[in-house]
């Protein structure tokens, strides 16, 4: 479209150029002022001089698409107007063409086209001094500088400049791919730093836990010990292993250099909800769930806070209100996704670190919320603690 537009214009410019040549010769015609070596008013008539002039601007018309056709072409009506005396428009309209042949035409045939000009005219001049007068050779002169050099010298300047801003363009490109290049080296750098860093201190502790918990399932096998006791530990190897899963996969984003992301490389989301409460059924938490999403599709962000809000505040109350039953109630409306998580409070004394780490659990669930633009209350409620949890779904469109 672009290419298509930009060879209307050019059309456009260069019949504009012919009319305004054409106009301006015919007034110099009628006007009396084109004669440049004699009285030539006598002969040939008018209209053979608007007829070569007419010839002359047809050729003008492909001075920019067809620059070197266009001086060929040129080259007819410009010898009858030498044969009939040179006029003034002629040369005027025929010097626009040897600056369209040098700016417009490819590098090999601009060069063409100067080399023969400037032969031309060294051949003119000599000729002049040799076979004519002075008066001659000096005319002779004046015309070739006016009509020829003139047009080659600006051409060629134009032409340079030219060749220099689109130098300089695609150097600016060429930095700018370069910059951006090293934008996403450095990306990619940064983001295997953060994977072997998040590796390197995590899945340690992690293998450790799993491995530990392992060994005491084996033991607590060979032994008469409470099941509660057993289930606990098995939840705790599951939990690990599912943790240490849910690493590899958080390394693995980490370190693709497109940061693309597919649906086993995903976090958790609610369609995980059971694996969740599996494993506190299995810790000896009774955990209710009523959930009314039926398969609704939800946008994934909001899914994946859903679950995160739901995972912390199941935890605070296996941790705040141990052995007391947990309700999770998760349901959406048209415009939003509520997310609700009851137990009884228990009175106990916390420490403070233990207090610390409560309400840092309260800030990232709150933060979760407001980066989506929903809301988030904690607090004693009619049936206990309450955590509800509010996620606008109609702004964002599920994946």
């Amino acid at each position: 479209m672009r290419r298509q537009w930009e060879a209307l214009s050019a059309t456009v410019q260069d019949a504009l150029v012919v009319a305004f040549a054409f106009v301006l010769g015919v007034g110099l015609y009628l006007s009396g002022l084109f004669e440049m070596a004699s009285d030539l008013s006598t002969h040939p008539t008018l209209p053979v001089r608007i007829g070569v002039l007419a010839l002359i601007c047809v050729a003008t018309f492909l001075r920019r698409r067809m620059p070197v056709l266009a001086l060929g072409v040129g080259l007819i009506p410009f010898g009858l107007d030498i044969a009939l005396g040179p006029t003034v428009p002629i040369w005027l309209i025929y010097s626009d063409l040897i600056y369209a042949g040098v700016l417009y035409a490819t590098p090999t045939r601009s060069r063409l086209v100067v080399a023969v000009g400037g032969v031309l005219s060294v051949a003119l001049t000599v000729l002049a001094l040799v076979f004519g007068d002075w008066r001659i050779a000096v005319i002779t002169i004046a015309a070739l500088f006016a009509f020829v050099a003139t047009p080659l010298w600006w051409a060629l300047s134009v032409r340079g400049h030219k060749e220099i801003a689109e130098a300089e363009r695609k150097r600016a490109q060429a930095m700018t791919l370069v910059a951006e290049l090293d934008r996403r080296a450095a990306i990619a750098d940064e983001r295997k730093t953060m994977a072997r860093d998040l590796h390197d201190v995590i899945a340690g502790h992690l293998s450790a836990i799993a491995i530990q918990s392992e060994a005491a399932l084996g033991i607590l096998a060979r032994q008469d010990t409470d099941p509660a006791v057993a289930g606990i530990i098995s939840s705790i190897r599951s939990n690990s292993v599912s943790a240490m899963q849910e690493m590899r996969t958080m390394i693995g984003l980490l370190r693709r250099d497109d940061g693309a992301e597919d649906d086993i490389a995903a976090p958790r989301k609610l369609a995980q909800l059971p694996i969740l409460v599996d494993a506190a059924r299995a810790a000896g938490i009774t955990v209710r769930v009523a959930d009314s999403l039926n398969g609704t599709p939800l946008p994934s962000a909001v899914d994946q806070a859903a679950y995160l809000i739901v995972q912390e505040a199941l935890t605070n109350a296996m941790k705040h209100a141990p052995g007391q039953e947990v309700d999770i109630d998760v349901r959406t409306d048209t415009t939003a996704l509520a997310v609700t998580v009851r137990n009884p409070t228990v009175p106990v004394r916390h420490r403070p670190a233990e207090e610390e780490t409560r309400h840092s659990g309260l800030m990232n669930m709150r933060e979760r919320a407001a980066a989506l633009g929903g809301t988030f209350t904690a607090g004693p409620g009619p049936a206990g603690w309450e955590v509800l949890a509010r996620l606008p779904i109609s702004v964002v469109q599920p994946t």
